[in-house]
């Protein structure tokens, strides 16, 4: 009998769900429909770039801001551009972001192996991982970047596995994830590998196996079996996203979790709901996207046939109105945008006034008590009808 199976019997590789209630049920299948529902939305390449970039910066920020980096999110966006200048004192910080982001490079560059079988979920890889988080940080003595740990740990209240399993457990672990009964049936591979994503995760944080690291490597396995599993590349930084949301209750669900004697149910029921969480989220920020090409590309249409300065000044009118979020009223529309301000000085309010009835007969805007206002619902092509009020 080896030490751990004495004092931590809970560390068993096994998982019977069964008798897991409704609510995980419903909860992973509305995940699994809702990452069908974001693979099929076409976008443009810069969109869905811009998309991606915003997640992975969202991902970065709450895997290091779990451990108490204080980068804030516009900040790791500018380093992602190569824009950010920051004061030598807060360098590490920085290190810290391009590790993890050399995490999420290894895996996306390794996902066609890793999806067509050739490159398993194996120790040597999470070892790999751990040690691109690491590189290049001051670390504490007997911390060796990708190593298994040789000497015992505490975490606040937790103690983690005996040194002398943490090389067996780390196997065992990958060993039993790789198994068939994580292996999807057609049509659940976001349920299964949201499953498989959040227990590796749970096991890793039990196990503790490397010195330090070891809540950042669980969280980049989790957007490695995610991604293996076809979730959209933005989707898979959600996890990530809902545990530093709600960074006390993450903390307490890992607690509990061994307290419990390693039931998985409630962890896995509290990530998947904050994934399907993130997914709503995602999907009405891609939608969001979308309706504005949409609306732009119906102006531009619109205003095709039509040139001279009047029309020019009218299509930026009403691009400009459709990015405010209420009404305008008429003698604050120039203050839209630059262009606005300077061709609508030139010229008298009964020209802006002309304009925005032509815009109004064109259907492109409507005026009310409170002001002008862009038409966009009118791509909404089925919409629900207002029903009409009933007769008394």
């Amino acid at each position: 009998m080896r030490t751990y199976e004495k004092t931590h019997e809970f560390i068993k590789f096994s998982l019977d769900l069964r008798n897991a209630p409704a609510a995980l049920w419903i909860t992973l299948g509305e995940c699994q429909s809702k990452c069908g529902d974001i693979s099929s939305i076409t976008l443009p390449p810069d969109i869905a770039k811009n998309i991606q970039n915003l997640y992975q910066a969202k991902g970065c920020l709450a895997t290091l801001a779990i451990e108490g980096n204080t980068l804030t999110e516009p900040e790791v966006l500018q380093h992602l551009d190569n824009k950010l200048e920051i004061p030598q004192s807060r360098a590490y910080l920085v290190q810290e972001l391009d590790n993890i982001c050399a995490g999420h490079r290894y895996i996306l560059e390794n996902m066609g192996e890793i999806r067509a079988g050739k490159l398993a979920l194996n120790p040597d890889l999470v070892k790999k991982l751990n040690e691109l988080i690491l590189a290049g940080l001051s670390l504490e003595e007997g911390v060796v970047p990708g190593r298994v740990r040789q000497h015992e740990k505490q975490v606040i209240h937790y103690r983690p596995a005996p040194a002398s399993d943490c090389e067996f457990l780390l196997e065992r672990l990958c060993d039993w994830i790789n198994r068939k009964t994580f292996t999807a049936p057609p049509g659940m591979a976001v349920v299964y590998g949201l499953i498989k994503a959040v227990v590796t995760h749970l096991y890793l944080a039990w196990i503790h196996p490397f010195a330090d690291g070891n809540g950042r490597t669980a969280r980049l396995l989790e957007l490695l079996v995610l991604q293996s599993a076809g979730v959209p590349l933005p989707a898979g930084q959600l996890l990530t996203v809902h545990y530093h949301l709600t960074r006390s209750g993450y903390f307490r669900q890992l607690d509990q979790s061994s307290r419990a004697g390693g039931e998985v149910e409630p962890f896995l029921l509290y990530a998947a709901q904050g994934f399907r969480d993130g997914l709503a989220t995602l999907l009405e920020r891609i939608h969001q996207d979308q309706a504005h090409t949409l609306w732009q590309a119906h102006v531009l249409q619109t205003f095709q046939t039509q040139t001279g300065p009047a029309a020019e000044r009218q299509r930026r009118l009403i691009l400009a109105l459709s990015a405010a979020d209420q009404p305008v009223p008429l003698a604050e529309l120039p203050d839209l945008s630059p262009f606005l301000a300077k061709v609508y000085a030139a010229r008298s309010m009964k020209t802006l006034a002309r304009d925005v009835q032509t815009l109004i007969q064109m259907g492109l805007a409507e005026k009310g008590e409170a002001g002008i206002r862009a038409r966009r619902e009118i791509l909404s092509a089925f919409r629900p009808v207002e029903p009409a009020p009933l007769l008394g």
